[in-house]
């Protein structure tokens, strides 16, 4: 099994994969790191890879929007499996913390731990980078810069451990997918769909909602995000969760219901999510 995941080696990405393809029980996976989460998708839906992981949503800083987009973008795609993994990040480098005046990571790390380092490097200046091992590998060798990663990826890039943990919330955890091609499944503990509107009406968003209400389903995610194609109109994320057996009918009753008030309307498949923290 070729697996693609938010590279280089030492990400949240990586380990997620790991856990991911033990869970699916595949023996001696090839891991294949990639420059951003549109190219682990990219990598999938190219038939490069077997299979994708992507962060879809953070405990803290909510949806990764770059996942939502381009699950939306690919309709061949479904979701298999989800893993909530927990985050504990770290200041590494190579130099004395005294002497730290840039910090490198993902944006959602960075934001992830923006009030530590407000406390303790108020005057570092905050630099964005494609991902946390990303980070930490352009850290090193430097005395003044410093990286936002795991402590694996310290190991990984010969890096010490500045100071851990500097996650400002202490239970800070991320649900990564596992993507593959092929048919979207109707059972599972999860199911994630997506819809646009045929209007922008009064009480329009409120219709669809009852369409879920009215199967007692639990909505355990709503998200929405600008279709980029006018002000004013948006795609939303749902998350649903499923009774293990009635799920598949519900589910249905749902689709059926939604349909005929929706532009467009995608299932992205039922799942079983598992819950390392």
């Amino acid at each position: 099994m070729r697996v693609a995941f938010l590279g280089p080696v030492g990400t949240y990405g990586e380990q997620a994969a790991h856990r991911l393809a033990e869970l699916e029980g595949w023996q001696s996976p090839e891991l294949l790191p990639q420059q951003g989460i549109r190219a682990v998708v990219q990598a999938l839906a190219t038939g490069q890879a077997d299979a994708a992981v992507v962060p879809v949503e953070n405990s803290v800083e909510g949806g990764v929007t770059a996942a939502l987009d381009a699950l939306w973008e690919q309709p061949d795609l479904t979701v298999a499996r989800a893993l909530v993994l927990p985050i504990r990040h770290a200041l590494v480098g190579s130099g004395p913390i005294e002497a730290v005046s840039e910090v490198l990571s993902h944006p959602q790390a960075l934001a992830q731990c923006s009030q530590w380092l407000e406390t303790q490097l108020p005057a570092a200046l905050q630099l964005p980078t494609s991902s946390t091992a990303e980070a930490a590998r352009l850290v090193r060798g430097s005395r003044f810069r410093a990286a936002v990663a795991s402590t694996e990826a310290a190991r990984e890039h010969g890096l010490e451990v500045l100071a851990y943990p500097i996650n400002d919330v202490a239970g800070n955890c991320t649900r990564f997918l596992l993507l593959r091609r092929g048919e979207r499944l109707m059972q599972g503990a999860l199911a994630s769909l997506a819809f646009s509107l045929h209007a922008n009406h009064p009480g329009a968003l409120l219709e669809a909602l009852v369409c879920i209400q009215r199967r007692d389903l639990n909505m355990s995610r709503i998200e929405s995000r600008p279709s980029k194609r006018e002000m004013g109109e948006y795609i939303f994320f749902v998350d649903l969760e499923l009774a293990e057996d009635e799920g598949e009918a519900a589910l249905q009753g749902v689709l059926d219901d939604l349909a005929p008030l929706c532009e467009h309307l995608a299932l992205f498949g039922a799942y079983p999510i598992t819950t390392d923290v």
